[in-house]
């Protein structure tokens, strides 16, 4: 992983899976109509079926460097790309149903919406659809690629507006920022209006999938840039929502990019601590908070050069391992307690001259968000909805991440063409509709304090917190058991959550056998 890699991975609110997709237009599939009109009947043997004005057709939806894939029912569905000159030019989203267990579902449908911004629903549902398993027991699953990811008119350039190349992250070259924002902004513009892929165009394709459908109620699930777009389906469409669930929460209010700096400082901190409370963490590692700072000052003073085996090809590559790198590695290590558990060994190793696990580590890292760099989509969303209202933390400079995310994202929109969004947008959102909350302790961006905020102003509202947990946890333990019966009931107060005082911290890895027994 080369310099550029901190700048790519700063301003993405979530770490990024990318997966391949294989679809069948519903021109190939028999249909088979409801026969109530109000739920889906489909008998297993048949090709396909219609729902509302819609008809879908087997497919599959792959995951990337997989052979396995996950079984579905697509259709293509065409929106205005300006909602308001629907005479202009069209889009198509992708639209995908994942079908219940249940031979006839439940009218209500589940809407999983994905994350970043810049996530697509049916490339990362392969990856997390353990946790949806009790939902589908009696409901069958939306998945739609937000305008602007995925199959959905995707906002594509070849090469990243953040891909800028710089000795530090603090002494940036913002004109080569400009530059190479135009420079994509130019092959985007070649087919697409980026000021229309905002959360409000968003919200407003949701609400035409779902009366394309027949007008169901929705169960809307969001995982952390996914929350923003389901509280504001909800704030605009209360009619439409039965429930929400709000995985790793961003509060309506919050701007995004203002506490990323802060927030993994703090989630680092916790991580840690738990490490040198444990006897036999702390003799082989001391305090790995300081020692995380003091490997950042040596490779800011003096970059490591080596030759590494690639992941995949195991070809001997020359990397380079700096500060920028080092952030990037820590912040996205730091979504899981799985992989934070290998931070304070990677950071001694490397501190002792072996510096071969952390290249490692982020040239992995780099593989996974390869797909995901030259979408200009979340520029789209942050530069309309953020970028006005973020105000220098020059008190972020010593931070591990650096104080330099505000100042890329200024440059930026000063290119990048800005939406509007309403002015209610960044209030928080009020509302009598059954809402659960999920946070993990230890995520590095969307801290439990940001779903306490949530919970408030919600009276059928409630926040359960993981302990020991990272970003992204609707999977993990026994919350999708959790979740599938709060859609049942609707009742998030009277949910029996004792189970989740089974979570706790991933004990550190002493060395690669793992923790200290």
């Amino acid at each position: 992983m080369n310099r550029r890699m901190l700048l790519r991975v700063l301003v993405v609110a979530i770490g990024v899976i990318a997966l391949a997709v294989h679809w069948i237009r519903p021109k190939d599939a028999a249909v088979a109509t409801s026969t109530t009109g109000q739920r889906l009947v489909e008998a297993r043997d048949t090709r396909g079926f219609t729902l509302g004005t819609l008809a879908f057709a087997p497919c599959e939806l792959g995951q990337r460097n997989s052979t396995e894939t996950t079984a579905a029912y697509c259709t293509p569905f065409q929106v205005p790309e300006n909602w308001d000159k629907p005479a202009g030019r069209k889009i198509d989203l992708k639209l995908a149903i994942v079908r219940s267990d249940a031979q006839v579902a439940e009218r209500d449908l589940v809407v999983f919406i994905a994350g970043g911004p810049g996530q697509a629903a049916t490339e990362t549902y392969p990856r997390v659809q353990s946790g949806f398993g009790p939902l589908l027991k009696h409901r069958n699953l939306i998945l739609l690629d937000q305008r602007g990811t995925g199959s959905s008119h995707r906002l594509s350039c070849k090469e990243s507006p953040t891909d800028v190349d710089t000795a530090e992250v603090n002494e940036l070259d913002l004109g080569r920022v400009r530059e190479q924002t135009r420079a994509c902004l130019a092959e985007v513009q070649a087919a697409a209006d980026p000021a229309q892929y905002t959360t409000s165009a968003a919200v407003r394709d949701i609400e035409a999938v779902r009366q394309a459908l027949g007008a169901p109620e929705l169960d809307l699930v969001g995982v952390s840039y996914g929350t923003r777009v389901a509280q504001e389906y909800a704030r605009r469409h209360p009619d439409g929502v039965r429930s929400l669930v709000l995985d790793s929460a961003v509060p309506a209010e919050l701007i995004l990019g203002s506490e990323f700096a802060i927030n993994l400082d703090d989630a680092l901190k916790a991580q840690f601590a738990a490490c040198t409370a444990t006897p036999a963490c702390a003799k082989a590692f001391g305090d790995p908070y300081a020692n995380l700072y003091k490997l950042r000052d040596a490779l800011a003073a003096k970059p490591v050069e080596l030759d590494v085996h690639a992941p995949r090809t195991f070809a001997i590559e020359k990397k380079t391992l700096n500060a920028p790198t080092l952030a990037s590695v820590v912040r996205l290590f730091a979504y899981s307690a799985e992989t934070s558990a290998l931070l304070p060994l990677s950071i001694s190793r490397a501190l002792a001259g072996d510096y071969a696990p952390l290249v490692g580590e982020a040239e992995v890292l780099n593989d996974d968000l390869s797909d995901f760099q030259g979408n200009g989509m979340q520029l789209s969303v942050i530069c309309a909805e953020d970028a006005d209202r973020l105000t220098d933390r020059p008190e972020d400079a010593r931070l591990i991440l650096g104080d330099a995310l505000i100042r890329v994202i200024r440059a930026q929109c000063e290119v990048w063409p800005r939406g509007t969004r309403p002015a209610d947008f960044h209030e928080p959102l009020e509302s009598d509709k059954p809402v659960l909350v999920l946070e993990g302790e230890l995520d590095p961006v969307t801290p439990p304090r940001y779903g306490e905020a949530i919970v408030k102003n919600l009276s059928n509202g409630r926040l359960l917190v993981a302990t020991g947990q990272g970003h992204s946890v609707m999977g993990r333990g026994c919350f999708p058991r959790l979740v599938g019966r709060f859609v049942e009931t609707l009742d998030a107060k009277g949910l029996d959550a004792g189970c989740i005082a089974q979570f706790g911290p991933t004990p550190a890895f002493i060395d690669y056998n793992g923790a200290a027994p």
